[in-house]
């Protein structure tokens, strides 16, 4: 049975969330011909950690791996390749394949899931190329770049019933869950203020105006692609990018895909967002080339009244604060006014939060059983939409206020245009 046969045929049944080892294969292992392909399109630590992951699984066939820069790319197809070294040495793998231009990757028939790990100004381009050649996608976090970008992409998904997964993996954490549980089943009370703790952004004294030689591993052309070809310097690529608003968006940015999208959770707006917003204390270094701010808060006013604080200034984590009491969640930590309420085994009432306990898994057992994943497109972009609207906010300095239905700005055209503004450099088009 060819692969994606296989995958139309296994959606057509009605199957458990957990997919049982009887319908991947005899003896709970799968033919490679029957495995999930899946592709990787940026081979940094990030993207590497989460399609290295989906390896382990036994439903997945890694096929091919994508990067401008030709030694991460040689690094991920040397794991895929020993990860499946004895299915090589049998003849039924013939490899893991690279490719410097993700569009090839995208347009190959064998391969059915695509993993987006770039940095953030690839996000959108890169997704919609692979949704439009047919795939699914996990994206990491945050799901786009440019605000319009995320609007292009959660419609591209909806209009092709994909099946698309955000990388805010503490969706699937057990604690982030419970918190969200007791904020949407009351047992606080009405909601007066919630907290969001992000980290505060880098600094770094290196001007970089005059450019480093360029690697001859590195197709800088390509790694900067939609964004401006500024003078190349090692400091600005790898892990690094994030402090440069060209590629990435500093903390505020790198983190709201986290914290902020919890609080979303626990407060039901997966599919809306605050009415008014205000950037507060932005603050950015006198010098460097990282030209993110440092210090940060961005404050937005929801229809029922409360307010959201989303500030390095903060404890780490989301603290959701109510007129009968609180809860606070981070990694690896949960904490309440009542201590019951964050016992796994309590009974928090009717509303239960969506159950992952494997981000990747769910991502995979969507692919499947075509049921949405738990960080869908849309509600990953509503929960850095705060970011994206605080960002014009501190550069025109002043409140704007939000349409969550229409998604615009209102009364300000000038900072309508500026949200929805999108730049890209040469050809690249979304």
């Amino acid at each position: 049975m060819k692969r994606r046969h296989f995958i139309q045929r296994s959606a057509a049944f009605s199957v458990p969330l957990i997919v049982p080892a009887s319908v991947l294969g005899k003896g709970g292992t799968t033919a490679p011909s029957e495995r999930v392909g899946v592709g990787l399109i940026g081979c940094g630590g990030q993207g590497s950690g989460v399609f290295n992951g989906m390896l382990n699984l036994k439903e997945v066939q890694g096929l091919a791996v994508c990067d401008p820069d030709a030694q991460r790319m040689n690094k991920a197809k040397d794991n895929v390749e020993k990860r499946y070294a004895k299915e090589k040495e049998s003849g039924s793998f013939k490899g893991c394949d690279t490719h410097a231009d993700f569009r090839e990757l995208c347009a190959r028939e064998d391969i059915d899931a695509v993993v987006v790990g770039t940095p953030d100004h690839w996000h959108a381009v890169t997704a919609l190329a692979a949704l439009r050649a047919g795939k699914d996608v996990y994206c990491e976090k945050p799901v786009t770049h440019l605000f319009a970008e995320g609007q292009a992409l959660y419609k591209e998904v909806a209009k092709r019933e994909a099946i698309f997964q955000t990388g805010s993996q503490q969706r699937s954490d057990t604690r982030f869950r419970v918190g969200a549980e007791i904020v949407l089943n009351g047992l606080i009370g009405k909601i007066k203020h919630v907290e969001v703790g992000l980290p505060t952004g880098k600094g770094t004294d290196i001007e970089g105006k005059e450019a480093q030689p360029i690697p001859d591993h590195l197709d800088y052309d390509m790694w900067c692609g939609p964004s401006r070809l500024l003078p190349y310097n090692e400091k600005r690529l790898h892990w690094n990018w994030r402090w440069c608003l060209d590629y990435g968006g500093g903390q505020l940015m790198d983190w709201i895909g986290h914290h902020n999208d919890i609080a979303h959770w626990g407060l039901g707006l997966d599919k809306s967002g605050p009415v008014q917003v205000e950037a507060k204390g932005f603050r950015y270094a006198d010098k460097g080339m990282y030209d993110q701010p440092l210090d940060y808060e961005v404050l937005s006013t929801y229809a029922d009244g409360y307010t959201v604080s989303i500030s390095n200034k903060n404890t780490m984590g989301c603290k959701w604060i109510g007129e009968d009491g609180w809860v606070y969640v981070n990694r690896g930590k949960i904490d309440a006014s009542n201590k019951e309420w964050i016992r796994e085994s309590f009974d928090r009432g009717p509303v239960k939060a969506y159950a992952s306990r494997d981000h990747r898994r769910n991502f995979i057992e969507g692919v499947l059983t075509r049921k949405e994943c738990i960080c869908p497109a849309e509600t990953a972009h509503r929960s850095i939409t705060p970011g994206h609207i605080g960002y014009v906010s501190d550069a025109l300095k002043r409140p704007l206020k939000w349409d969550p239905i229409k998604e615009e700005i209102v009364g300000d055209p000038e900072a309508d245009k500026l949200l929805k503004k999108i730049d890209y450099r040469g050809e690249w088009k979304i």
